[in-house]
């Protein structure tokens, strides 16, 4: 059995690695947003919608939003998949989306960027 402790002590480093990538860095996923902050706001609606309470909405559901008919009809509940692919190229996501942004193509951008959404989702800039 002590022959297998180097290999096992491998296996969950490689795991544990592999794990914190894809949950994202949300400290650069902040730097991502500078990105956004042109259009959108955590709090404030924008040119484009406010991003608390993203996680989990419907595609085009904030009250009082003048959204695209493509978005309302869209049927997108954001979560980290819808995001990533939204994110990757809106247009070609949500064909008719007014947002014109061509996207974040950079995979790590765009995780780092969902991490931060959700940290700040369930942070104070979030909380009523």
């Amino acid at each position: 059995m002590k022959a297998h402790g180097p290999l096992l002590a491998i296996a969950l480093a490689v795991g544990c690695t592999t794990a914190g990538a894809a949950a994202g860095d949300a400290k650069h996923g902040e730097e991502v947003y500078n990105r956004c902050i042109a259009c959108h706001a955590l709090k404030t609606d924008r040119v484009g919608p406010r991003h608390c309470g993203l996680i989990g909405r419907h595609a085009g559901s904030v009250p009082g939003f003048a959204y695209s008919e493509a978005m309302k009809k869209s049927r997108l509940t954001w979560d980290e998949k819808t995001l990533d692919r939204f994110l990757q190229n809106p247009m070609k996501a949500v064909p008719g989306t007014s947002m014109t942004y061509d996207g974040v193509p950079e995979a790590k951008d765009r995780s780092d960027l969902i991490a931060y959404l959700k940290n700040a989702n369930s942070g104070p800039e979030c909380r009523k």
